[in-house]
């Protein structure tokens, strides 16, 4: 199998129905939607449980400053209250973290993992964002070897990547997190180091099981370089992102009240106040929390 026809069957998947629903709803709030991607652990288990993650693709000149734009939204659906946390940025800027043309280090690392295209304006559309992550598969592919052994199993190189994006990120992953994201999602992963390179042009063997690149000393180091510039850059970058969330986070509240009722049990009401100020009422939902587990 190809690196296309692999990628075009997998954002092609059937999805939940109520995710279609709720992709269509983000899409026609938008306004200017092109497209409109499901990926994380709900994909994998197709449960409603949770929250559900979204990015909608948008049209226009690509983002100059940070991105992409998070909110969280509530709709219920046949009766059933649904959740979701939605990231916008346009399609084009898409494109070009998918390729490693910008400085992220998340785009490429979360889209080589599975997503499925739930909602498309049109075919177009459909073919950039299946192109975007073909070439996020071989940006991942093509690092992944570069920061791995000389030889190894194709896990062996996934985690090295892994491992390496995660220290370039604030997410404080446990040790193993690499091993579960591989094992929760083995068919997907299962094939699709060789068939990425393949695609990026970059060769390999096979000696006894094991893939070996065969890429020369000079393109390692320059992809290494290309990684250490996005590695010293990324932390800065995501606390960049984190302080800009604090003040653009669309529902923000209601995403931390849902959260503190699901691992506490406490109820938090969302006031209006606390709706425009997530960061001042933080402390007085705290002691909320702290007083209620000390009665109970």
């Amino acid at each position: 199998m190809s690196l296309q026809l692999r990628v075009g069957a997998a954002l092609s998947r059937e999805v939940d129905p109520a995710v279609t629903a709720f992709a269509a709803r983000l899409a026609d709030e938008s306004g200017n939607a092109l497209a409109v991607l499901f990926y994380g652990s709900n994909l994998r288990t197709g449960s409603r449980e949770g929250v559900l993650d979204f990015y909608v693709l948008t049209s226009g000149e690509p983002e100059s400053g940070l991105w992409p734009t998070v909110s969280y939204r509530e709709w219920q659906h046949e009766g059933e209250d649904l959740r979701a946390k939605i990231a916008t940025m346009t399609l084009t800027k898409f494109m070009a973290a998918s390729n490693g043309s910008t400085i992220d280090t998340t785009i490429w690392a979360r889209f080589v993992q599975p997503s499925a295209l739930v909602w498309r304006r049109d075919n177009g559309a459909a073919e950039k964002v299946q192109a975007a992550i073909e070439d996020a598969a071989a940006t991942a592919a093509k690092l992944a070897i570069a920061v791995g052994p000389e030889r190894g199993t194709e896990d062996d190189y996934w985690r090295a990547l892994f491992r390496a994006t995660y220290k370039a990120e604030l997410r404080v992953e446990k040790p193993g997190r690499e091993d579960s994201i591989l094992s929760l999602n083995a068919e997907h992963f299962d094939g699709l180091l060789p068939e990425a390179l393949e695609f990026a042009g970059t060769p390999f063997a096979r000696e006894d099981g094991l893939l070996v690149p065969q890429m020369s000393a000079g393109e390692r180091r320059r992809i290494q370089n290309w990684w250490v510039k996005r590695r010293r850059r990324g932390k800065l970058l995501n606390i960049a992102r984190l302080v800009r969330a604090t003040r653009t986070f669309d529902g923000a509240a209601r995403y931390a009240a849902w959260k503190v009722q699901r691992h506490t049990g406490v109820e938090i009401e969302v006031t209006p106040w606390r709706e425009r100020h997530p960061i001042l009422s933080a402390p007085a939902v705290m002691w909320k929390v702290w007083r209620a587990r000390r009665q109970s």
